[in-house]
């Protein structure tokens, strides 16, 4: 039994990081640009197909998650430039209904494209073995670098954010836009930029997910709202809090599955977000980062 537990708590560490990846980007969406972007798990989806197409064709899993990373970089770049720099001065209703037609058109996009089948995501072989971590227990090693590459990028992410120039102005947008545009920053690139670098997170966190819960057409759906649930637990524009409400929102949620009955497995991490409003109301970490 805990071998079990063991297991699914490492299991969930593993789904919180990927998580993070994908809340990470987001949450500087929503606290510096105060944008509700539901098309995020659509970028996710599409950085997944982008690099095993990659994969497949040239047969090198590092360069399809290099390609991928930059080409939903790309696709985010312009649509936040075409599509959502228009909505910055509406309400969160309009964003919505627009994110929302985004993800119609990027799963119909990529139905086209691609085919309505689940593409063809094999682990690469690198890491096609298993980790011996107590005598009985063995662990995939590619699960344990999916870890590995998440706390990797989290400590870069943290430094871009909290060390450099580049994010003190990020931080500074967050905090007041209008002093910022006033300094002669300029806020539109700044903006465009934000969104790419969100869309890189979840193009990253799509292609190492994608060995694991498969790539196909909506597969971002399922892994935005568990996301937008760290997101809220952690507090809305904290990158601190998004990293640790999403390992706790991935451990709670695959522990819950094994040890919980069906009915009330299924809601636990809406219990524990329910629960985190109630004490803290804007999360566990309100803060720009």
């Amino acid at each position: 039994m805990i071998a079990v537990v063991l297991e699914q708590t490492l299991n969930g560490v593993q789904l919180g990081v990927t998580l993070f990846l994908l809340a990470s980007g987001l949450t500087l969406v929503l606290g510096i640009m105060r944008l509700v972007n539901l098309a995020h798990g659509a970028l996710y989806m599409v950085g997944a197909y982008i690099a095993f197409s990659l994969r497949a064709s040239s047969g090198y899993f590092s360069l399809g998650i290099v390609v991928a990373a930059i080409g939903t970089g790309l696709v985010g770049a312009v649509m936040e430039r075409v599509l959502f720099q228009r909505l910055y001065a509406r309400g969160y209703l309009e964003q919505v209904i627009i994110s929302f037609g985004a993800v119609m058109f990027l799963d119909e996009f990529v139905r086209v494209l691609w085919g309505p089948l689940p593409l063809d995501a094999p682990i690469p072989q690198l890491f096609q073995f298993n980790v011996a971590l107590l005598p009985g227990l063995f662990y995939p090693a590619y699960r344990l670098a999916i870890i590995a590459a998440g706390l990797v990028i989290s400590v870069l992410l943290y430094w871009l954010v909290a060390r450099t120039r580049l994010g003190m102005i990020i931080r500074a947008g967050a905090s007041d836009r209008a002093m910022i545009a006033a300094l002669g920053i300029n806020i539109s690139d700044l903006y465009t930029f934000v969104f790419a670098l969100g869309a890189v997170l979840a193009a990253v966190a799509g292609t190492l997910a994608g060995p694991i819960y498969s790539v196909q057409i909506g597969m971002g759906e399922p892994v935005l709202v568990q996301s937008l649930i760290a997101i809220v637990i952690g507090g809305i524009g904290s990158i601190r809090g998004a990293a640790l409400a999403a390992v706790l929102v991935g451990i709670a949620d695959t522990v819950g599955r094994v040890l919980l009955p069906p009915g009330i497995s299924q809601i636990v991490i809406y219990v524990m977000m329910a629960s985190v409003l109630f004490w803290r109301p804007r999360g566990l970490f309100p803060a720009n980062v």
